[in-house]
């Protein structure tokens, strides 16, 4: 349902563009301003979704109407309409911002067919809009330790330049994350930045993946295909694990970073290029020179700003942030209920040395959050013996309840805990009804087994074989 102001002065014109509208579609909501000063009230108390506008109006005309509106925080098509102006005011609208500009008297046809693609535009425009924040929203760095305010700094400053910029760190830290902040913040932003993972790519394909290939210039190439640095030309190539790209292409990507020009495989032709280019390694580059294994004039050609970016264990700061903005995140991507993390349980993620880094975090909380290792569906004693004889990992993140199935027992917890490792961190517990005399039973038995054991519903704590309670 649209709503649609006109700012028109002269009352006999609005009741015309009124019922004109009305005629067109009933569900129209119309809304009047008698000058440009009322219209500028109402454009930002309401939300509307299109402006019919006069320019020579009373205390305010349609120009300075249609400049004010640009503040708004969202975006609002303005139908110029006037029986004053001339080609010159014309143009001075679109260039402020106008969808477009019609004379007095109008043109039935065209007006209303101007109001309907003026509606659409907006619809597409809130889209856009939308999309672009769930972009940003994916490639936002989380996080308050000094570790990552540094890299935020040197983004903002590095991201109006063209400067080419070499990211470092281990696996799961965030190098990717880095690229995009950089190319989403530089003036290349408006073309889609374009991914090389080098490790991927087998070392025989990625010259042919890099600058393209020309028609028969081997066995498979039965057309032309343009290599990546050319489709990313005027704007950014993220080439990611360059520390694992062969030799020759190495040879290859200097020369395009020289002379900024690629010649595809089996061609003869030289092509001229303007990319920005960004790469990231978690491997030892100075190492990798050492070994012969990396060019050493690459390096410096790529390495003109260096970031690196820390290790999860390096910016503990971070972690309870980052918990409860992927625990967030994946609660609406999957539409379930966000869990409760007890502050025990996130003291003890904190402490843990998370060798994925970043990525292996939100694996666990997406674990709790939808509930992988949830026995609910368990309808049998063998079902359950199964489903316990899968555990064999580091952290088991688990919401059992207990009171929903018979077949589980005290017994079967005691039966789990000498196949569970001893680097085993958390286990949650949810409203069970056998909870006491399990937690009973576990702690006399062989609490040590276990670091902790989170009762998220119930509220209690037990570690290092002492039992606290806790409230929540």
């Amino acid at each position: 349902m649209a709503k649609i102001i006109i700012i028109e002065d002269e009352i006999s014109i609005r009741n015309v563009l009124k019922n004109i509208l009305i005629d067109e579609n009933k569900n129209y909501i119309i809304d009047e301003a008698s000058n440009g000063e009322e219209g500028v009230k109402k454009i930002f108390s309401n939300q509307y979704d299109l402006a019919l506008c006069d320019i020579k109006m009373p205390k305010l005309d349609g120009l300075e109407v249609l400049k004010k509106s640009r503040k708004l925080e969202y975006h609002l098509p303005f139908i110029m309409i006037s029986g004053h102006g001339d080609l010159d005011t014309a143009v001075e609208c679109i260039k402020n911002g106008a969808y477009d500009y019609i004379g007095k008297p109008p043109d039935l046809n065209r007006l209303l067919t101007t109001i309907r693609n003026g509606l659409n535009n907006k619809n597409l425009n809130q889209e856009n809009r939308i999309l672009k924040k769930k972009v940003q929203q994916k490639y936002q760095m989380i996080g308050e330790s000094k570790e990552l305010k540094k890299i935020e700094e040197i983004i903002k400053k590095v991201s109006t330049t063209n400067s080419r910029v070499l990211i470092t760190g281990e696996n799961g830290t965030g190098k990717e994350l880095v690229a995009h902040s950089i190319h989403e913040k530089s003036t290349r932003s408006k073309i889609p930045m374009i991914e090389v993972n080098c490790a991927a790519i087998p070392s025989e394909l990625i010259e042919s993946e890099l600058f393209g290939h020309e028609k028969g210039s081997f066995t498979s190439a039965n057309k032309q295909k343009k290599g990546k640095f050319e489709i990313a030309n005027g704007g950014t190539i993220f080439l990611d694990e360059i520390g694992d790209m062969s030799l020759s292409a190495q040879a290859k990507v200097l020369r395009a970073l020289q002379e900024n020009k690629i010649t595809r495989v089996g061609g003869e032709k030289e092509i001229d290029i303007n990319v920005r280019v960004l790469a990231a390694t978690n491997k030892n580059l100075e190492k990798e020179i050492q070994d012969e294994k990396f060019r050493e004039d690459l390096y410096h050609r790529l390495s003109v700003i260096k970031i690196h970016v820390p290790a999860l264990r390096e910016r503990k700061k971070d972690i309870p942030i980052l918990i409860d903005h992927f625990s967030n995140q994946i609660c609406q991507e999957q539409g379930v209920k966000k869990k409760h993390i007890e502050q025990e349980a996130i003291k003890l993620l904190i402490e843990k040395n998370w060798s994925g880094n970043i990525r292996q975090l939100r694996n666990v909380i997406e674990q709790i959050d939808i509930e992988r290792f949830s026995v609910n569906h368990v309808s049998s004693e063998k079902e359950f013996r199964d489903f316990l004889a899968e555990y064999n990992v580091d952290i088991i993140i688990a919401d059992l309840i207990l009171s929903r199935s018979k077949y589980i027992y005290q017994s079967m917890f005691l039966e789990l805990l000498p196949r569970l490792k001893p680097q085993i961190k958390i286990i949650f517990v949810s409203r069970s009804a056998h909870l006491f005399s399990c937690l009973r039973a576990i702690h006399s038995k062989d609490a040590e087994s276990m670091s902790a054991l989170v009762c998220e519903s119930w509220g209690y704590f037990i570690t290092s074989g002492k039992t606290k309670y806790m409230t929540g």
